[in-house]
């Protein structure tokens, strides 16, 4: 007998919405349905307290949902020889990929490789380059780099075939992270095309151009913001492939997409989800064969707390979670020291550990897509893809990515979502555990490795305005 056969026999009455609505204000007692049980996003977004299975859905995965996701470690210590001892012993206890920070990164936080000619050599010195995964973050020197890390795998002799990378070059978040670019945007895109005609003549697989939502989640942004932004910059690499002479169906291997995961699980799941449809819809109107979305999840950075860093290991447990079940590619947390300097060993061995758990363990991602046909991901992802798509329509209203960011109206509408949030928290209506909620008397022991923290370069030359990174304690006015 089955389920549902079972319900019939057993006399009672079908359960619908109506009857579900009708018990649910009997029990508020006057009290507003609306204020009590519907949720609101950052943006505002409406989230019903309860929605509909969702009938036939189809399964959004990664691209080998065969397999786990990529666990990546990053690499961004100021010492590269110091560095290369992290990377040596990440590889050698379950790390499938290194993130490469360099100085200057809008995600190195303070830190970061040095930008040298030999850094590549020191940091990279044994470490199985044909058997990870190898991604550089974007940076003010991305396409320096590309070039340089290709010269580097050439000379080591690296089969082409069998390298797994992502140059991460980003103008845009390098723009909205600093402030700044190397030259005029007129000039950057008459270079652009140019650039990747000849990094299509080197013949090296990977992706090379990548939308990086991470620097305008940690300044403040909105899930809908990030997802607009994300888009944004998708379609502007579209725009350098049509203007290489490249044939846009060839461009998906090339193009990848990097977010940030707080400790929202259902919201996590979500704006990867959502990501992956939005990436379809852009491709079917440009009339390729949609391909999935290459997706890199980062654990929030705004989220870590200074004051009792070890409940960070919990928000990053929960953002791991979300971004594995949601069907990134690749996912890496934050040492939960992160807020204080560079971690030392115990802190990237918990970060390590934490998708080793979730992977091999846990098998979180044993199945495709398990939240296919949840009501409420389901409509949630839609209101994800309905806000964002609207964002990005406003962005592309004024003159795309790089030319909203000159004008400084991305981050006016980043930078007043960061402040309405800071209100919330002062105001108690937020909390954050282990900071405004069950606030620990003494601050518990922890290490840090020794190395000052740097500024990025600058000229004095500011052509737009710079999107910092700001926590969430800081915005509380608690940071310790």
């Amino acid at each position: 007998m089955n389920l549902h056969d079972l319900i019939q026999e057993s006399g009672f009455p079908p359960a619908d919405r109506s009857r579900w609505a009708a018990l649910a204000e009997k029990a508020l007692a006057g009290a507003s349905f609306e204020e009590s049980m519907v949720g609101r996003t950052d943006g505002g977004l409406r989230i019903s307290p309860i929605e509909e299975r969702r009938k036939n859905p189809v399964p959004l995965s990664r691209r080998k949902p065969a397999l786990p996701w990529t666990i990546v470690q990053r690499c961004d210590d100021t010492d590269p020889d110091r560095a290369n001892r992290q990377a040596r012993e990440d590889v050698e206890n379950g790390a499938t990929g290194l993130a490469l920070i360099f100085e200057g990164a809008p995600n190195a936080f303070g830190y970061g490789l040095p930008d040298q000619p030999d850094t590549l050599n020191r940091v990279l010195d044994g470490i199985p380059l044909d058997r990870i995964h190898l991604r550089v973050d974007a940076h003010p020197s991305s396409r320096a780099m590309a070039d340089r890390l290709v010269a580097f795998l050439m000379e080591k002799r690296v089969d082409p075939a069998k390298l797994n990378l992502s140059f991460g070059i980003d103008s845009a978040a390098v723009f909205a992270g600093t402030g700044r670019l190397r030259m005029s945007i007129e000039a950057l895109q008459a270079s652009m095309p140019q650039s990747l005609a000849h990094f299509f003549a080197m013949g090296v697989p990977g992706v090379l151009l990548e939308a990086d939502g991470r620097v305008f989640h940690n300044a403040g942004a909105t899930e809908t913001q990030e997802l607009g932004a994300v888009l944004a910059g998708g379609v502007a690499h579209l725009r350098l492939f049509e203007e290489a002479r490249q044939a846009l169906i060839y461009a998906a291997p090339y193009i990848g997409f990097a977010l940030s995961i707080d400790q929202d699980q259902f919201m996590g799941i979500a704006k990867v989800r959502a990501l992956r449809l939005l990436w379809q819809r852009v491709q079917e109107v440009v009339s390729t064969r949609p391909a999935r979305a290459i997706i890199h999840a980062e654990t929030s950075y705004r989220m870590m707390t200074s004051r009792d860093p070890e409940t960070n290991i919990l928000r990053t447990t929960l953002a791991a979670f979300a971004a594995g079940v949601g069907g990134t590619d690749s996912i890496s947390v934050l040492p939960y020291t992160v807020a204080h300097g560079l971690p030392e060993h115990f802190a990237r061995r918990a970060a390590r550990n934490t998708q080793l758990v979730l992977a091999r363990e846990s098998r979180i991602d044993f199945v495709a897509d398990p939240v296919a046909g949840s009501g409420s991901i389901e409509s949630l992802t839609d209101t994800l893809c309905e806000a964002g798509w609207a964002e990005f329509q406003k962005i592309e209203r004024e003159g795309g990515l790089l030319r909203s960011l000159e004008a400084g109206l991305l981050q006016g509408r980043i930078i007043e979502a960061r402040d309405q949030r800071s209100v919330e928290y002062r105001a108690a209506r937020r909390a954050i555990v282990g900071t405004t909620l069950f606030p620990t008397a003494e601050q518990p022991p922890f290490e840090t490795l020794p190395s000052a923290r740097r500024e990025p370069p600058s000229d004095g030359t500011v052509f737009c305005r710079r999107l910092d990174s700001a926590r969430i304690d800081e915005l509380v006015g608690t940071d310790a």
